[in-house]
């Protein structure tokens, strides 16, 4: 079956929508999320996910007011920062949110030119262009605000040898658990309140040159108690998808309203995060101890009848708890842990594409039914 990367332009156009490509990126950078301890959240990430010691920054390096832990896997790069004194924006960030992400980093050719080009298009300013150097040469950055308090900084680093960004420096350490197979990220989830999917949307399109792939109302994602709207935009290589949902009215009180509960704005929901073989990736999730929704078992009564042909055996896919749901390209599987810290916030996704570029429209059901299973235990439903 044809890939991405087997595909004629002719052919992307119709995978991905014609984007006004003013902004060229090159892929996702980082994504920093602030929390409460972040040597602990390290060991967490590596441990549970197999995510290798990459940089530091803290103390030993002179940064007084906070510490950083970049971890790596694959092309996904993880910072966790925590803040150093009692007062401060981070200390209001953990307060307000709970653990959560901050920045979703961009790799761009040119941050000067990226924040000109998105400013003068409307976007609040988070960080005007600067150059930060060591040693080792020098990055560009700039940044723009997004949903929430969520931001977007733009990282150039064609001029920069060293191992993250200036001021940190290597970090190892002895414990080094196996990686899981994590390859890349594939798509970020925000999560906005009434009536605003339509404006962010308009955000990502008109000031980040963005266009939408796909769009599901309420008739798509609903179960018999909850309900919520959704589109996803994507730049013009397609190497960044971020999926944007708003709650809709139901009987019940929805996912996306609960986030909004305990996140107490909008933010991001869920990391999607790409690997090659999911049946080997979540048994080795599973042994570390990471938690996964999961759907009954007659999900797989009729899968293939469903679905059609799958390369992989049922057996382990109905054992592990892994879905599957196919589109015009191929098909894909794919697979939600529980909530990672504790309030009911912030999760990831596990998948693999099998040529399908869709997000799995036909496990929404009963991907929403698991969740709402998990809301009546923790009393929010």
């Amino acid at each position: 079956m044809a890939t991405v990367k087997d595909k004629t332009s002719l052919e992307l156009d119709k995978v991905y929508p014609k984007a006004e490509d003013f902004l060229p990126i090159n892929g996702t950078d980082y994504v920093e999320l602030i929390v409460g301890n972040a040597k602990q959240a390290a060991h967490f990430y590596k441990s549970a996910f197999g995510f290798q010691d990459m940089a530091y920054a803290g103390l030993e390096t002179g940064m007084k007011d906070s510490n950083s832990y970049v971890l790596q896997q694959g092309k996904i790069r993880l910072v966790l920062t925590s803040p150093m004194s009692p007062d401060g924006w981070m200390n209001e960030h953990i307060n307000k949110h709970g653990d959560g992400v901050k920045t979703v980093a961009l790799w761009v050719d040119d941050a000067t030119k990226a924040w000109e080009e998105t400013t003068k298009r409307g976007a609040k300013s988070y960080m005007e262009p600067e150059k930060v150097e060591d040693k080792h040469g020098h990055i560009m950055r700039s940044g723009i605000y997004t949903y929430g308090e969520t931001v977007h900084v733009f990282i150039e680093r064609k001029n920069y040898n060293g191992i993250f960004l200036p001021g940190f420096v290597e970090h190892k350490t002895d414990y080094k658990p196996d990686p899981v197979g994590l390859k890349y990220i594939d798509h970020m989830v925000g999560n906005v309140g009434w009536n605003e999917m339509d404006k962010w949307v308009d955000f990502y399109k008109n000031v980040m040159g963005f266009a939408q792939l796909l769009s599901f109302d309420d008739k798509d994602i609903s179960t018999k108690y909850t309900a919520l709207m959704s589109k996803v935009m994507t730049n013009g290589n397609g190497r960044i998808k971020f999926p944007i949902n708003e709650p809709a009215e139901g009987v019940k009180k929805s996912q996306v309203e609960e986030y909004l509960d305990f996140y107490h704005d909008s933010g991001v929901q869920h990391i999607a995060v790409a690997t090659d073989d999911i049946i080997d990736t979540v048994s080795k999730l599973k042994d570390r101890g990471v938690e996964f929704l999961q759907v009954p078992s007659t999900y797989y009564d009729d899968l293939e009848e469903r679905v059609g042909k799958i390369d992989e055996d049922l057996e382990p896919l109905k054992k592990l708890g892994i879905l599957v749901d196919r589109d015009d390209e191929g098909y894909l599987l794919q697979l939600f842990t529980k909530p990672l810290q504790n309030r009911p916030t912030m999760f990831i996704e596990i998948i693999q594409r099998k040529g399908a570029q869709s997000f799995g429209k036909g496990n929404f059901k009963a991907l929403f039914e698991a969740i709402e299973r998990e809301q009546e235990l923790r009393g929010t439903l």
